[in-house]
């Protein structure tokens, strides 16, 4: 008995807590939720948003790539060179001197342009020399240019 005795005396004291579970998820504890669910759903924005940008300049960089082929450049220059060439007919037959060609009609992609030379007069009653070119889109709405023809030079 001694033993024991002498063992209670010498023997630290001993403290004890009550045993207390915290969850440290905001979904659990609720502390600090709002502030958790804004952060997941943020995640999940970014993600989404970053997805999305990914295919937009795959689709973009795949158009790139269509439009700079060897055949893509070949058409685009040749469709300049034939639109200069039209172009340059054109105003042969409007500005020409050798041919008397008044008036003239054409349509280019749905859009039909007309064309005629002839005396044209403002609200002040002067008259000039002119043609009148007219173009219809596909829609219907029209656009109308006058040229003076000899009032002026280079």
């Amino acid at each position: 008995m001694k033993k024991l005795l002498i063992l209670l005396l010498l023997s630290p004291t001993l403290l004890s807590d009550e045993i207390v579970q915290k969850f440290k998820n905001p979904s659990f504890s609720g502390q600090g939720t709002s502030a958790h669910y804004l952060t997941i759903e943020n995640q999940e924005k970014s993600r989404k948003e970053k997805i999305q940008d990914d295919i937009e300049a795959a689709l973009k960089a795949e158009l790139r790539a269509g439009e700079n082929t060897t055949l893509a450049k070949f058409v685009r220059n040749l469709e300049s060179r034939i639109y200069a060439q039209l172009s340059k007919q054109l105003v042969d037959n409007m500005f020409g001197n050798e041919t008397d060609v008044n008036n003239g009609s054409f349509e280019l992609e749905g859009n039909l342009i007309d064309y005629s030379r002839g005396e044209q007069c403002d609200e002040d009653g002067i008259c000039v020399d002119a043609i009148v070119m007219t173009i219809q889109d596909s829609e219907g709405s029209s656009t109308e240019i006058v040229i003076p023809i000899g009032t002026g030079g280079f």
